[in-house]
C-alpha cells in the first residue's frame, strides 16, 4: 500500500511514516520540510517530496499513484491571542480543502484524518440530580476566582467527570479546535461527493520522542519537558487537577497504520462516509500527575502549581477508546509510567512546526 503522509516531516507524521514501513507499506512523505528532516527511527531511504498542502499542483504531483492519505498535516495547539486565527483556517482548513479536491481529482478513495478531541470541548460530567449534562465555557470571573470546576448549568451542584464517546456532542471552544471540526466536516463532505471512506482519529494528548521544543503551540509534555532541561519546575496551571489521557506516538502511529489498513486493503467502513475514532490510552491522568511523574523520571526539580489559567482550555477531557479497539482491533501499548520514564531522555525537536507540518495535537494546556 502506497500512502501520501502529509505533514510526514513532523512530529506524528514521521512516526506514522515509520510505522507504516515496519508493517511493510510504502509511505511518501509530503511536507514542507520533506527531505530536511528524516523520519523517527532511520532504517532506510523514504520518498520525500517537499510542499505546501494548499499548493494544489504540488499536492496533484505527490498524488500519483497513491493508494491512500494519512493527513497530518496542521498548524496545532492553542495559542493565546487571537490574531492568528486566519493562519490555523488556512492552514487547516483551506489545506484539507485543497488536499481533498485534488484526491477527488485523483481517484483516491481512502483518507486517515489526525482528528482531534478538542472538538468535544469539555468532557462528559455527570450530576448527581441531573444526570449527564453539558456544562457551560468556564467564565474568566470563575477563573479569576480559582473556582475551575464547572458546575451543573442547571443546578449549580459539582459534576463527575467521566470519559467521552464519540458519540457525544461537539462543542469546540477555540480557533484551533473550530478548524479541527471544520476539517471533519470537509472529509465527511468529499466522502459523501465520491463514495470515498474516512476515518478521523480523535488523537487526545500526544507525547514522545520528537515533539518540538520551546514552542507556544506544542503540548504539555513538550513545555513541561523543556523547563525541566532548562533547570527549571514544570509550571502547573489552575490547580493541576485537570483530567486528560496522555496517549504515546507509537500508539497513535499504530492506530493509523490500522485504519489504513482497514481503509485501503480491506475496504472496511461504509463508502461515503466519515467515521470518528477516539485514539487514547484509556488511562486518565491529572497534569499534575504527569508534571510529577515526568519531573521524577527526569531527575528535575517538583512542578509548581502557579493557579494560572488560559481562557479556552477546558477542565476535563478524557476518552472513551473503546470503538477502536472493537472495530479495528487496536489498543495502546504503552502504559503511562513506562511512557513518562522514556519520554524523560527522548530527543526534542530543536524547532517549533512549520506550515504544513503536523507537531502534536491537542490544546497546549498546562
Amino acid at each position: 500500500m502506497r500512502v501520501l503522509v502529509t505533514g510526514g516531516a513532523g512530529f506524528i507524521g514521521s512516526h506514522v511514516v515509520s510505522a507504516l514501513r515496519e508493517a511493510g507499506h510504502e509511505p511518501v512523505v509530503f511536507d514542507t520540510e520533506a527531505g530536511r528532516r528524516d523520519p523517527v527511527g532511520g532504517g532506510g531511504a523514504v520518498e520525500s517530496v517537499p510542499g505546501d498542502v494548499r499548493d494544489a499542483d504540488a499536492v496533484a504531483g505527490a498524488l500519483v499513484g497513491v493508494d491512500a492519505v494519512c493527513h497530518q498535516a496542521a498548524t496545532v495547539g492553542l495559542s493565546s491571542r487571537f490574531d492568528d486565527a486566519t493562519r490555523y483556517v488556512s492552514n487547516n482548513d483551506l489545506g484539507t480543502a485543497v488536499l481533498l479536491e485534488r484526491m477527488a481529482a485523483a481517484g483516491v478513495g481512502a483518507l486517515a484524518l489526525a482528528g482531534s478531541m478538542v472538538v468535544y470541548g469539555e468532557g462528559r460530567y455527570v450530576c448527581p440530580v441531573h444526570g449527564p449534562v453539558r456544562p457551560g465555557p468556564r467564565t474568566v470571573r470563575d477563573l479569576d476566582a480559582g473556582r475551575f470546576e464547572p458546575p451543573c448549568p442547571h443546578c449549580g451542584a459539582p459534576l463527575e467527570p467521566g470519559l467521552v464517546a464519540e458519540d457525544a456532542p461537539v462543542d469546540p471552544r477555540n480557533v484551533y479546535a473550530a478548524t479541527k471540526l471544520m476539517q471533519e466536516h470537509l472529509a465527511a463532505s468529499w466522502a459523501r461527493a465520491t463514495g470515498g471512506r474516512a476515518i478521523s482519529l480523535r488523537y487526545h494528548n500526544v507525547y514522545g520522542a520528537g515533539m518540538p521544543r520551546d514552542t507556544p503551540y506544542a503540548g504539555v509534555a513538550s513545555f513541561f519537558r523543556s523547563s525541566l532541561e532548562r533547570g527549571e519546575p514544570p509550571q502547573v496551571y489552575e490547580d493541576g487537577a485537570q483530567r486528560r489521557d496522555f496517549v504515546h506516538v507509537t500508539d497513535v502511529a499504530a492506530a493509523n497504520v490500522a485504519a489504513l489498513e482497514a481503509l485501503a486493503l480491506r475496504g472496511e467502513g461504509p463508502a461515503g462516509e466519515l467515521r470518528a475514532y477516539n485514539t487514547g490510552s484509556g488511562e486518565p491522568h491529572t497534569i499534575l500527575d504527569m508534571a510529577t511523574a515526568l519531573a521524577g523520571a527526569f531527575g528535575g526539580p517538583s512542578p509548581e502549581v502557579t493557579g494560572g489559567y488560559r481562557l479556552g482550555d477546558v477542565r476535563h477531557i478524557t476518552a472513551s477508546s473503546e470503538r477502536l479497539r472493537a472495530e479495528l482491533g487496536w489498543r495502546a501499548r504503552v502504559g503511562f509510567g513506562a511512557g513518562m520514564e522514556g519520554f524523560a531522555r527522548a530527543p526534542l525537536r530543536e524547532t517549533g512546526p512549520e506550515v504544513g507540518t503536523a507537531a502534536g495535537t491537542g490544546p497546549g494546556d498546562r
